[in-house]
C-alpha cells in the first residue's frame, strides 16, 4: 500500500492527475491480463524519472519500468510497488536531417511512421512492432531481417546513480535479441536513429507489405505479447512446439495460437496462471521430445 507521506512526495515530483493508485495492470500489457499496481505513475520527461528513481530507492519501495506492456506478463495478484509508466507521455519524437531523435516511450511503430513522412527509409522493419523505442533497443528488437542495432547511433540512460550517460552503438553490444544494458540497473530515456534519404512511396510499399505478412501469419486478433519463446540456437520456437504437437493446446483461456505455435494468446477469459501454466508446459514437452529449452521473451512481474 501507498502511505499518504509517500503519496504527498509522489506529487512533488509528478503531476496529481499523472498518479493512479491501485491501477489494473491488464489494460497496460498486451497479454491484457494481470493485477492491480499499488501505484502508477505517468513519466513525462528525464528529469520525472531520476527524481522519482531517487525517491523510490531511498525509501526502499520496490518498482519497474513499464512501457508499451508488449513483452509483460502481470501476475493475478498484481504488483506490491510501484509501476513507472513511459509510454503514453514519455514519448516525443524530432526529426533533425537524417536523424530522428526519439524519447523512449514512443512506439516503435510511431517512429516508423515519422521515418516514412520524412522520406526516412531503414525503420520499415519496426513499423509493426508494438513496444516502445525504450524497450526495443534494450533487447535489440528486429523483424523481417531489420534489427533496432542497424539504426541505432546513440542511446540516452539514467545509471543507479541517476546519472545520465549517452551509449554509442559499439558501447551497446548488440547481440540477438540482446544489449549491454539489458541485465544492467539502467534506463533508456533516449534513443537516436541514423536513416538514409528514401522514397516515401517506396518507403509505404515495404511497410505495407511487412504489415500483409504479420496478418496473414500473426495471431493478431487476439491479446498476445509477440513471440513468447526466444529462438533457441540452431532452431524455431514455433517448429518446435509444432512438432511437439502443441498446436491449439490450451489451458484456461492461454491458447497455442493454430495460426503461429511460436505465440500464446489470450482468447478472451486467460488469467495470467494460465497463460504461465502453458508457457511451463510447452517448455517441458519441447525439453522431452528434442532436448531443447524453450527460453521464454517474456518478462514476468
Amino acid at each position: 500500500m501507498i502511505s499518504g507521506a509517500v503519496l504527498e512526495a509522489f506529487q512533488k515530483f509528478v503531476p496529481k492527475e499523472n498518479i493512479h493508485l491501485g491501477e489494473s495492470l491488464a489494460a497496460h500489457t498486451t497479454f491484457r491480463v494481470g493485477g492491480a499496481a499499488d501505484c502508477l505513475l505517468e513519466l513525462e520527461t528525464e528529469e520525472q524519472l531520476i527524481a522519482v528513481r531517487r525517491y523510490l530507492e531511498k525509501v526502499g519501495i520496490p518498482f519497474f519500468l513499464l512501457g508499451n506492456g508488449s513483452n509483460t506478463l502481470v501476475r493475478d495478484e498484481g504488483y506490491r510497488g510501484v509501476v513507472l509508466q513511459i509510454a503514453g507521455k514519455m514519448n516525443r519524437i524530432r526529426v533533425e536531417g537524417n536523424h530522428i531523435i526519439a524519447q523512449a516511450g514512443a512506439l516503435m511503430s510511431q517512429v516508423a511512421r515519422a521515418a516514412l513522412e520524412h522520406g526516412l527509409t531503414g525503420l520499415e522493419f519496426a513499423s509493426g512492432i508494438p513496444g516502445t523505442v525504450g524497450g526495443g533497443v534494450v533487447m535489440n528488437a528486429g523483424a523481417y531481417g531489420g534489427e533496432m542495432c542497424q539504426v541505432v547511433t546513440h542511446v540516452r540512460v539514467v545509471n543507479q546513480e541517476s546519472e545520465v550517460m549517452v551509449l554509442d552503438n559499439e558501447a551497446m553490444e548488440f547481440g540477438y535479441r540482446h544489449s549491454a544494458i539489458r541485465h544492467q540497473p539502467f534506463v533508456v530515456t533516449e534513443v537516436a536513429f541514423a536513416l538514409e534519404p528514401g522514397d516515401p512511396a517506396e518507403i509505404k510499399a515495404v511497410m505495407d507489405d511487412l504489415a500483409a505478412r504479420r496478418r496473414e501469419k500473426q495471431p493478431l486478433e487476439y491479446p498476445s505479447a509477440g513471440s513468447t519463446f526466444k529462438r533457441p540456437k540452431g532452431y524455431y520456437a514455433g517448429e518446435l512446439i509444432m512438432n511437439a504437437g502443441l498446436r491449439g493446446f490450451q489451458i484456461g483461456g492461454a491458447r497455442v495460437s493454430d495460426k503461429h505455435c511460436g505465440f500464446v494468446i489470450n482468447t478472451g477469459n486467460a488469467t495470467a496462471a494460465d497463460i504461465l501454466e502453458l508457457i511451463g508446459e510447452i517448455q517441458r514437452r519441447v525439453k522431452e521430445r528434442f532436448g531443447v529449452e524453450l527460453e521464454p521473451e517474456v518478462i514476468v512481474r
